[in-house]
């Protein structure tokens, strides 16, 4: 098995990431810094990442937690905020499946199946997301148009998103967004642009997914013909 897709299987990160880390000169193999990606784990080699020993996970599991706002969306935080990972079983080595920034809250994967989260995070699979947004004032069908085709947001990136549905009432409208290509902070500089103030921002539905009913800080574990829909 590559050491990539080891500390994949591990739990440790996507193989994708993998390949960054294993670069970055943190896994070792039989006592010394492996920093090829392609190295063959035999049975008898002992691999350590960021000094602990790790091996591949033979329960995997996805967890859904509704997250709250002023959480960071990472595996670790330097500045000792309080992370997703606080939020969930710890017996897992879990890692985020994308990312929601601090002031986003809703649904959020978490897995320790690394073949899955390099399945629903790499870009170029389009995985569905769905945002619920609360904003001062209305999006108009100019701005929808534009925004189906794509909008400079800033960084040499664009901003695209399908409008599912808008309700508006008095001054203030509830929009259901479909994103797919997940940059950073997408819908936030895209109001932006717009000069739209956004009040509240909350991830409703992820590759098919729905939030449902689940309480904010609360999680649950995905079943079996979920995680099925998952992989498919």
């Amino acid at each position: 098995m590559r050491l990539n897709k080891f500390l994949a299987q591990s739990g440790v990160a996507s193989r994708r990431k993998a390949d960054e880390l294993i670069q970055m000169a943190t896994t070792e193999v039989n006592g010394k810094i492996c920093q090829d990606p392609a190295y063959s784990v035999k049975d008898s080699d002992v691999v350590k990442y960021d000094g602990q020993q790790i091996s591949p996970i033979l329960e995997k599991v996805v967890i859904m937690l509704h997250k709250p706002k002023k959480v960071i969306t990472t595996v670790k935080d330097t500045h000792g905020r309080k992370t997703v990972l606080d939020l969930v079983p710890s017996k897992y080595r879990l890692t985020p499946i994308g990312r929601l920034d601090q002031d986003t809250t809703g649904l959020l994967l978490l897995t320790n199946d690394g073949d899955l989260h390099q399945k629903l995070s790499h870009p170029r699979n389009q995985i569905p997301k769905d945002y619920e947004a609360v904003i001062e004032g209305k999006i108009t069908s100019s701005q929808k148009q534009k925004l189906a085709r794509g909008i400079y947001i800033g960084d040499k990136e664009y901003g695209k998103a399908e409008i599912i549905s808008q309700e508006t009432k008095k001054s203030r409208s509830t929009i259901i967004l479909r994103l797919r290509q997940g940059k950073k902070r997408e819908i936030r500089r895209v109001m932006y642009r717009f000069k739209l103030k956004l009040l509240t921002l909350k991830r409703i539905r992820f590759a098919g997914l729905s939030l449902g009913n689940l309480s904010e800080n609360h999680y649950r574990t995905l079943t079996d013909k979920e995680v099925k829909t998952l992989n498919s």
